[in-house]
């Protein structure tokens, strides 16, 4: 099974965007998605942004994803 989780940009250098989730920052490659700018949120999928999202649909990925570690 594949996941991709919802990170939001904090900066971009080239082709990387330093990338935050619950307080913890990655550099993540944005070579697939070159309209992703800072403040965007995008999927995040084996340390690629595969593509945009807006802030509604990633708030909503990340509870069901809170609430599914609740329950583990």
């Amino acid at each position: 099974m594949c996941l991709a989780v919802p990170v939001r940009i904090v900066s971009i250098e080239g082709n990387e965007a330093l990338t935050e989730i619950s307080g913890v920052k990655r550099k993540v490659s944005i070579i697939l998605t070159p309209e992703a700018k800072e403040g965007d949120y995008v999927l995040l999928h084996t340390g690629y942004a595969i593509s945009v999202i807006d802030e509604a649909e990633a708030n909503e990925t990340l509870a069901l994803l809170n609430e599914i570690a609740r329950h583990q």
